[in-house]
Formats: structure tokens, C-alpha cells, sequence
């Protein structure tokens, strides 16, 4: 295939677009194979099948690289409680939260998780994210952890979207350790990373390392055994304190720290030495209505990554939508335009370890969207606008 008459968004490095006015792009199978102006097109890609896109514009596939859609059941009571005053915490020390879901996830037969699943991917998928990162966590028992990454693992065959998964054992105590945390991480968490990592079901390793969640030593627990498997790791870390996670992430030297609002300068310090993204989650700050933001100057002072994502999920951040998550990260957070696009691109990628995609250059994966726009800001600017043409994924319309 090849690209012509388009303005292509390169995001050939971090400190401007790249772009190439009345640009084309050639792609060969599953990869770029060239890319420049319409007047330097080599010859031995002239017979390609050609597309004209009239002057729109192209960027890399978008990246969500913090999801959790797979899951049982809603939190629609909890939103309403939230609205009428009970704080997440107070929800979630009442038996909401995190473990009101595990229990609909539990009942869940695969076939209905996968079905619920994939009405959320769809939604990503029509807004141009190419690729999903999957967490499991609403289980916190073996059966069901293995179930949900199982059903994460079977996306690809039904819709045309990469997944990575994450396994997220050590998301909350369920209800039967109750104030027996150690023995839950002992006896159900580390075991059931093991068969699964068995299996082939994990790509990375993460925990929601809070005070209502699970602490630094319990976390550091899961990471030294996902370290001895050589599973990288990823945290849920000061999203509504500073109990240590995100130095713990950079000990680890973690592929990300999520959330991270209550991260410091000194943090941020501590995660451009590991080379750990930081990646921030506007939708779960909107719906919890948090005040305090991520310390944006401060990972941009440091020389810290920051990706962005939906977070999608039943309970903090209902969201299926990577482009408002875009606007929300320049709205609520005085992210740049620039840099929410990196984040949902090139930096999405380096949270899931990956190099070969995220920008467009030769020998990248060819996932890529065509979007009816003239400036790559737009995408970040509109509200509830999807302006997507087409998109390519793996070199395929």
C-alpha cells in the first residue's frame, strides 16, 4: 500500500510533530517500508496499491496502555453514592470498590466477559487505538484471574487490535482474606502469577500499591517473584496517597508508574534514573473528582515519559473514549496537545515495553490512522468529535 497526498505526524522525537506536508507513506505486509514527500516516492514502490487521502492527516495507531475491560457487571450504584457525598475510600472500606466487582467477574462465564469486552474495544477501536493493554485483577482468586486474561488473550481473534496483558493479582484483598493480606499475596496472588505465567497469559506484572489496596512490602513481594519469572512490572501508584510506590516502581525499575498524582519532585527524580513512564489517567481523576494532579513540570523538568490513557474500568473511570481521554489530559492537567499525543502513541508504547511502534519510521509496525483534520492538535481540542477517515492496522485497512 501506498499513502499519498497527506500531512503524516511522524513523532519523530518528543519535541515537535514531524510532519511531512503532502507526505506519503509506503507500507510493506505488516511494516512501514518508507516515508517522505510525494515528490521523492522511490520508483520501486510506484505499483503498490495507492491511496490518495486528499490532503488529511496521518499519525501512528493510537496505544491505550492502561485498560481493564474485561469484567463482570457495572459500579452505576457507586457513581450515584459518589454523587451524593461517600468518598472512593469510603466506598471501598464499605465492600464497594474494587471487590463489588469481583464477585459479577467471578459468576461471569468467559463467553459473557469476552462479549462485554468487546462493545468497550469497539469503542476504542473506532476511535483508532491499534493496540490494548489488558489488565486481570477482578478475580483475586486463580480461577478467575486465569479466566479474565484468557478472555483478554482471544480479543485479537475477534477484532483487529493488538492486546498485552498484565496481570493484577495484587489489585485489592478479596473479601475471604479479609485482614489476612500477607496470606492472600502468599497464597492465591504469587501462585495463581505463576500458572498463569505458565500458560502464557502474562506480558507484564502490576499492583494497586495503596493504603486501601495492597502496601509497598506486599507489592515488593510480587515483584521480586515476577522479577525471578523475567515478567517486567508496572504500578498503581500515588493515586490517592504517597505510601511509596512509585519510588518502588523505580526500584523495580518498573515499565510504569499509573496515576501517580501524589508523586513528588523527588519521585520524579527517581523515575527519569529507572527510565519508568509515568502514566496518568485524567478519566479516573474526572469521575472520583480528585484535586490534586499529577506534578506534570515536574516529570517534564526531569525528562520523565508520560503516557496517557483511558483507564477504562467499572468503577473510577467508566471511559471508552481515547480521545477525550487526550482532551482531558490538556483540559485538567495543562498537558500540551503535543504531548497528549505522544502520550496515546510513542510513549503508550514505551509504558508496554514496546519499541517498534508509536511513531511513523521505517521498520515500524504499520498501525496507523488517517483523520479528517489539518492540525494534529485537533485531536486533543474537540469534545465528543471522532474526526477518524480509516484506520490501518498491521498494514491492512
Amino acid at each position: 500500500m501506498l499513502l499519498t497526498n497527506a500531512h503524516i505526524v511522524t513523532l519523530g522525537s518528543d519535541d515537535d510533530y514531524g510532519v511531512i506536508p503532502n507526505g506519503a507513506v509506503a507500507l510493506e505486509g505488516s511494516q512501514i517500508a518508507w516515508v517522505g514527500t510525494d515528490t521523492d516516492v522511490p520508483a520501486e514502490y510506484a505499483g503498490h496499491d495507492i491511496h490518495d487521502l486528499d490532503g488529511r492527516l496521518v499519525t501512528p495507531g493510537l496505544i491505550d496502555c492502561h485498560t481493564h475491560v474485561v469484567f463482570g457487571g457495572n459500579r452505576a450504584a457507586e457513581f450515584e453514592l459518589r454523587l451524593n457525598g461517600a468518598s472512593y475510600q469510603e466506598i471501598a472500606r464499605a465492600g464497594g470498590g474494587i471487590v463489588s466487582t469481583v464477585q459479577a467477574t467471578r459468576d461471569a462465564s468467559e463467553e459473557a466477559l469476552l462479549a462485554s469486552a468487546l462493545d468497550r474495544v469497539d469503542a476504542l477501536i473506532a476511535e483508532g487505538v491499534t493496540l490494548i493493554e489488558v489488565k486481570s485483577g477482578y478475580g483475586l482468586d486463580l480461577d478467575t484471574e486465569l479466566k479474565m486474561l484468557r478472555v483478554a488473550r482471544r480479543i485479537p481473534a475477534s477484532r483487529p487490535v493488538d492486546v498485552h496483558t498484565s496481570f493484577l493479582g495484587a489489585h485489592a484483598v478479596p473479601p475471604e482474606y479479609a485482614e489476612r493480606p500477607d496470606a492472600y499475596i502468599d497464597d492465591v496472588c504469587i501462585p495463581a502469577l505463576h500458572t498463569a505465567h505458565g500458560h502464557g497469559l502474562v506480558d507484564a506484572v502490576d499492583g494497586f500499591c495503596e493504603g486501601i489496596a495492597v502496601d509497598t512490602d506486599q507489592i515488593g513481594r510480587v515483584c521480586e517473584f515476577a522479577a525471578g519469572l523475567g515478567l517486567p512490572v508496572k504500578l498503581h501508584a500515588e493515586q490517592l496517597s504517597n505510601i511509596g510506590g512509585t519510588r518502588l516502581a523505580a526500584q523495580y525499575k518498573a515499565l510504569s508508574a499509573d496515576h501517580v498524582e501524589y508523586s513528588t519532585d523527588d519521585d520524579a527524580k527517581a523515575l527519569a534514573a529507572s527510565g519508568t513512564t509515568a502514566v496518568v489517567l485524567p478519566g479516573a481523576f474526572y469521575t472520583l473528582r480528585e484535586t490534586q494532579a499529577p506534578p506534570i513540570e515536574a516529570f517534564r523538568k526531569h525528562g520523565v515519559k508520560m503516557a496517557l490513557a483511558t483507564d477504562c474500568n467499572p468503577g473510577s473511570s467508566p471511559m471508552t473514549s481515547a480521545l477525550l481521554a487526550m482532551n482531558m489530559a490538556c483540559t485538567l492537567f495543562r498537558m500540551t496537545p503535543l504531548e497528549a499525543l505522544l502520550g496515546m502513541t510513542a510513549h503508550a508504547a514505551a509504558a508496554l515495553g514496546l519499541s517498534d511502534r508509536g511513531r511513523i519510521t521505517v521498520g515500524a509496525i504499520a498501525d496507523l490512522c488517517v483523520w479528517d483534520i489539518k492540525h494534529p492538535a485537533e485531536l486533543a481540542y474537540r469534545i465528543g468529535f471522532n474526526p477518524l477517515h480509516a484506520r490501518i492496522y498491521k498494514g491492512a485497512l
